[in-house]
Order: C-alpha cells, then structure tokens, then sequence
C-alpha cells in the first residue's frame, strides 16, 4: 500500500532548469514547475554557502506564495575555485577561457535544496558539497570538448554527466547528483518524511 503524501501535497519544483527537472523525473512522482523570479545578487560579504542556502530558501518561498497545499522545492547552485566564483559562461569562447583557467585546478559545488510547505511554512534544507579535480587539459583537448558538449549553462563549463566526465580526475562526492543541481539521495528521504513513497 502506498503512502498518501501529507495533506494531500502537490508536488512543484521551483525552478525551470532542465537539469533539475530531468533529476526530480527519475524519482516517478508527480510534479509541476514554477519560476521563482528570485534575485540572485549576493549580499556583501556573503560567504557562497550562506549564498546558496539564502537563495534555495528564497526560491521556494517565492514559488509557495503562488501554490496552495504545496510541497515547494527550492535550489541553488555555486562553483568556487579559489576565491572566484565561477559562473556559466554563455558561450563557446567563454566556456573555452573559462576551463582553460579550470585546467588542473580543484573546484567545489554548493548544492542548496530547501523544501517548504505552502500550507504550513514547515521547512526544511541541505547544502551538498561536490569537489572536482580537473586534470591538466591541452587547448586542443578543451576546444573539442566545448565544441561537442556545448556546455554554455553550466557553471564551470562542463556537464559532468556527459562528455565532461573525461575533462576530470577525479570528483568527490557524498551525492552524484548534487553536482548535476539537486541532491536527489537527500530530497528522496526529505520527501518520504512529508509521506511520499519513495520508491
């Protein structure tokens, strides 16, 4: 017998990433999608962890004014190497400087996830943390890899679930899908805890 989600909860992931959207699919529930129109203008001084974990949080409180009886799941996403704070480069030539700086170089990802119940404002997050070693890459070897992989939304300039996988040493990780944009083994558990059946 299958559990019925508390109350009743719709399901609406707050975001219209596709990455995400792909992610939330593989768990077989029913759910629906929302912008949230949050503005991502770090605070000063903002560490990317607080960052991150503000805008989850943000995300899914935005979209959860707009849905009744509603499970919101908000997410954010930073890459750091160093101090800098990588973002997604837009284009070939960008993703092209962008991993040529990468080359060689460890980079870490913080994944925030929040869920908020419309209904009740209970909530609820989790900030992921993904290292990833870049292994030293020839201008050829990155020239092919964009031109292939066209990686121009993705922070860092690779998608590591595709070809970028062999741009890499090695990746550090408690949750492999955190580094794709949502951390799935923590939503999963999140989500049976607000009584969805899982799997």
């Amino acid at each position: 017998m299958t559990a019925t989600p508390a109350a009743g909860l719709r399901l609406v992931l707050g975001s219209t990433s596709q990455y995400r959207r792909s992610l939330l699919e593989r768990l077989g529930l029913p759910f629906t999608v929302a912008a949230s129109n949050v503005d991502e203008t770090p605070l000063p001084g903002e560490s990317p962890v607080d960052l991150v974990h503000r805008l989850a949080r943000a995300k899914a409180d935005a979209v959860a004014q707009r849905h009744a009886r509603s499970l919101i799941i908000g997410s954010d996403q930073l890459a750091v190497c160093g101090r800098e704070v990588l973002g997604k480069p837009g284009s070939g030539e960008r993703a092209i400087a962008q991993l040529k700086s990468l080359s060689g170089q460890r980079v870490t990802f913080h994944t925030a996830i929040h869920l908020v119940n419309s209904d009740t404002r209970g909530n609820e997050g989790h900030v992921d943390v993904t290292t990833v070693h870049f292994r030293s890459l020839s201008d050829d070897e990155i020239r092919r890899y964009v031109t292939k992989d066209k990686p121009y939304d993705c922070a860092g300039g690779f998608k590591a679930e595709s070809l970028g996988i062999t741009l890499l040493n090695r990746i550090d990780s408690q949750d492999p899908t955190a580094l794709v944009g949502l951390p799935l083994i923590w939503l999963a558990a999140a989500l049976r805890r607000h009584g969805f059946s899982l799997p």
